[in-house]
């Protein structure tokens, strides 16, 4: 079976940012770090107490209890993937497209990675029957499948699988007897949580999840890298946990002092971390919702936003119009709509899809202003959408897209 082909990727060094908040960050997330900068003893590998103790509630008040000896710590989501990763061995199982750090992370080990299609509904988890397929086809040419990523708030796709379409996942997972590490570093983006039913594969299957979250992604800035990672609360959970240690060590990939408190202090979350985070959350979705609306307009495909901050755009009906100006694959697609945009627009190839394929994810930071005044603004405004320095963006957003629409109906020929 072929792996992934690598060609065209780009060195890792200029994959697509994550999408950022574009928002300032909030003054007692700086006091926190300020407040150790001066510290001249560092966090023990996977993290001190304070910081782990912080994990454990906050998982706890996700209805996931765990031990805090149990739960480790890292300086990113990466490195943390990465030494999970080196302790479980084997070859890895990603749905495609997937978040564009995920691939990285398994191939600097010397892994074999392999990309599962997703179901039609929703990305972030792979077809249950496309799975089992894959796993027994990899087994057939002498791979040795070990480990599933997944993701119930999905980068790049912004969508939220359905329960029952996750536990499929999760089951033909544990059939093949492979374990999952879910990422749920957007589990609290939710931009409609009353009407979107989220549930984790820790709580389908808690003897073979282990749970990674990025708090850069809704708690922290990205200045201020840390990661938290839940095990199981099993004899194999603890030796997954110990080994997984043992690799950050070796790594020396210890958390700063600052980050740290910042990563304990954000975990803990008081009010000014929910009032913030539930604001954000708000003003994305407000965001996203007209950004869509925009891009379903021009006759660009997308799934509605469910969460995140940003959208997986599909420009393949618009083929035609974009041959014309020279755009034939994924590449050459991040390239024209980065310029013509003004923000990153990094191609769905970078996300594992193929290359052929005209798709992009688009964020919506660059649409909430830019100065540190307007994206407040932006955040404390009852809509979002009437403020000029937003309609302006979004006026900007939506011409982009109708240029290609108008220009495809042109050439569309007489019925």
């Amino acid at each position: 079976m072929r792996r992934t082909d690598t060609e065209g990727h780009g060195p890792v060094r200029y994959g697509p940012p994550a999408p950022e908040p574009g928002l300032p960050v909030l003054p007692e997330v700086a006091a926190a770090a300020a407040a150790v900068a001066g510290r001249s003893a560092g966090e023990p590998p996977g993290g001190g107490p304070a910081l782990l103790a912080a994990a454990s509630g906050y998982w706890d008040r996700r209805g996931l209890p765990v031990e805090r000896d149990r739960t480790a710590a890292a300086p990113g989501a990466p490195p943390l993937l990465l030494a999970i990763g080196a302790a479980l061995g084997g070859d890895v199982l990603l749905p495609r497209p997937c978040p564009a750090w995920w691939e990285p992370q398994a191939r600097l080990l010397g892994s074999a990675v392999y990309h599962v299609p997703t179901p039609a509904e929703c990305g972030g988890v792979p077809d249950p029957y496309a799975l089992l397929e894959t796993v027994r086809r990899v087994r057939a040419e002498g791979g040795r499948p070990r480990l599933l990523v997944l993701s119930v708030a999905d980068d790049p796709t912004a969508t939220v699988p359905p329960p029952e379409v996750l536990h499929e996942a999760v089951e033909a997972a544990a059939d093949e007897g492979l374990h999952v590490v879910s990422d749920e570093t957007w589990r609290d983006t939710l931009h409609h949580p009353h009407d979107t039913v989220l549930v984790g594969p820790a709580e389908m299957d808690p003897e073979r999840v282990t749970v990674l979250c990025d708090l850069a992604g809704s708690l922290l800035p990205p200045a201020l890298p840390a990661a938290v990672a839940r095990f199981p609360a099993t004899d194999a959970g603890a030796a997954l946990r110990a080994r997984t240690l043992d690799v950050l060590t070796a790594l020396g990939a210890t958390l700063a002092a600052p980050a740290a408190a910042a990563a304990a202090y954000a975990l803990g979350e008081p009010e000014e971390i929910t009032g913030r985070l539930t604001a954000a959350v708000r003003l994305h979705a407000r965001v996203a919702a007209a950004a869509h609306r925009a891009l379903l307009g021009a006759g660009v495909l997308a799934r509605p936003p469910q969460a995140g901050r940003h959208l997986y755009a599909d420009l393949g009906p618009l083929r035609s119009v974009l041959a014309a100006r020279g755009v034939g694959d994924g590449q050459d697609l991040e390239e024209f709509l980065t310029a013509r945009l003004g923000m990153p627009a990094p191609g769905g190839h970078r996300f594992g899809d193929d290359i052929d394929a005209l798709r992009v994810r688009l964020s919506t930071g660059p649409l909430l202003g830019t100065t540190r005044a307007e994206r407040l603004a932006s955040l404390a405004a009852p809509d979002p959408l009437e403020l000029p320095h937003v309609q302006r963006a979004l006026s900007a957003f939506t011409a982009a897209f109708d240029d290609l629409r108008a220009a495809a109906e042109r050439r569309e020929p007489p019925r």
